[in-house]
């Protein structure tokens, strides 16, 4: 069969796929589907309990949302008074957020030493898992090898399917402790093998910590300064969990109820993560300043950038889709907690480095953006910053490449995926089965012979 047939086999069948599987949109209202599990005013639909986290941006009166400041729960403790603990301290805070989300209280000075050590103890790969699975399998995608690494770990463990809480704690240790190293190892093969760059296998380091051992691990001097340091620790802190409702939690919740092992729930968590919808809005970001870079003639210019910014909203430039990415979110409405703690951190080191005009284009972009709303939406509306609008710009400010943004969201993430999985199997046994209603029409089964001579439709009937 030649590579055309095979092309014009593929797009007839790639017709055929589409119409048959297109759903009508005013099905979904007549049957009173919640699309997105979203109800009609714009909320979650409530399908579950947690006391991981939790995220609250706006008021209910009645059936109405009121924008509200936006607050972010580790276990009930408000995000900003963590984040102010152990900077007040002089303290990296992510391992201490990843021991809160799994175990549901602060640790002691002697227990967050007790989990360090055990978290260091855990950072190397298995052996040969390094040259085997990273080395001679590169993949262009970092998130598709960190997914395809999880599920290899499996045949590494020795009681990978036992869901008793002592072993679903051993395994989020070792994946919290890993993830790290899995992403700074798949993009160095990356690196080497596609981009034509040296290779640097550093091994991760005892005493360090999360932050500083991926600084360690990308970088080939292995050097960063304390602020570097202290704002990659920030991301990663933000980043570790929000909420039960979030995509790839929720698919954590799911993949979980059915019993299975962890490394197939987090996997699919991992997938869930990948998509562009959630875990890639950084690099959309990116892409958006990169964009008005270029088609500014002065960034410094609030008019012309204003002017810009006003464009992409009417869908004539960037990707013509309307949206400022790096503003608005789902649940937050007149603030994103995350945005204004890193936004601080940001200026901090865009002082080191020198970048203040870059940190006054996106302070810049985020106070126009808020002014178009106003403008095109009415006085009274609103939008903020989230936190993607300003995790890219700090990523690029700490030199790290762009196939690491998501990455380092999942190396984040895997705390509260992990307390989300022991949360599920403690506390709910029953398997996640929501209900989907079928809409298409019943019909008759036509022998071989007669297919394409009878038109189909003759034989429907509505339910």
């Amino acid at each position: 069969m030649s590579k055309e047939l095979d092309a014009s086999m593929l797009n007839d069948l790639a017709k055929l796929a589409e119409k048959n599987n297109f759903i009508a949109p005013e099905l979904y209202n007549r049957h009173n589907v919640k699309q997105g599990l979203r109800n009609s005013n714009g909320t979650g639909v409530l399908v579950g309990l947690t006391e991981v986290g939790s995220v609250h941006g706006y008021k209910l009166n009645g059936n109405k949302k009121i924008p509200a400041e936006g607050n972010l729960f580790y276990r009930g403790i408000d995000i900003n008074d963590i984040v102010a603990g152990f900077q007040r301290e002089g303290r990296l805070g992510y391992e201490e957020c990843a021991y809160l989300l799994l175990f549901g209280e602060l640790p002691t000075k002697e227990q967050l030493d007790d989990f360090n050590n055990l978290l260091d103890n855990s950072r190397h790969l298995p052996p040969n898992f390094t040259e085997n699975m990273i080395l001679k399998i590169p993949s262009k995608n970092i998130m598709n090898k960190l997914q395809r690494s999880i599920l290899v770990l499996y045949s590494h463990d020795e009681n990978p399917d036992d869901i008793s809480v002592k072993n679903l704690v051993r395994q989020s240790i070792e994946l919290i402790a890993r993830f790290p190293t899995i992403i700074s190892y798949g993009y160095q093969a990356k690196a080497h093998n596609f981009d034509n760059k040296s290779l640097f296998i550093h091994s991760p380091q005892k005493g360090l910590g999360t932050a500083k051992n991926i600084l360690h691990m990308t970088r080939p001097d292995n050097k960063y300064t304390k602020v570097e340091a202290e704002t990659l620790d920030l991301c990663l802190v933000l980043h570790a969990e929000h909420g039960g409702g979030n995509n790839s939690a929720f698919a954590t919740h799911v993949v979980s109820s059915s019993g299975t092992d962890t490394y197939s729930a987090i996997a699919a968590a991992v997938g869930s993560l990948k998509g562009p919808k959630h875990g890639g809005a950084n690099i959309k970001v990116r892409e958006m300043i990169l964009n008005i870079k270029e088609n500014v003639s002065d960034i410094k210019d609030k008019g012309k950038l204003k002017d810009y910014l006003f464009k992409i909203i009417k869908r004539e430039v960037f990707d013509k889709q309307g949206l400022i990415y790096g503003m608005g979110h789902a649940v937050y409405t007149k603030s994103d907690p995350r945005a204004l703690l890193l936004k601080s951190k940001a200026l901090e080191l865009a002082i080191e480095k020198d970048t203040i005009d870059e940190y006054n284009l996106y302070k810049n972009i985020e106070e126009l953006t808020a002014e178009l709303f106003k403008e095109t939406k009415g006085k009274d509306a609103v939008i903020s910053a989230n936190v993607d609008l300003y995790s890219g710009f700090v990523y690029e400010m700490l030199g790290i490449p762009p196939e690491l943004y998501t990455p380092l969201f999942a190396s984040a993430r895997i705390a509260g995926w992990c307390a989300h999985r022991i949360e599920q199997i403690v506390s709910d046994k029953k398997i996640l089965r929501p209900a989907y209603k079928s809409s298409n029409e019943k019909r008759r089964y036509i022998p071989l012979e007669e297919r394409g001579n009878v038109p189909t439709q003759n034989f429907f009937k509505v339910i």
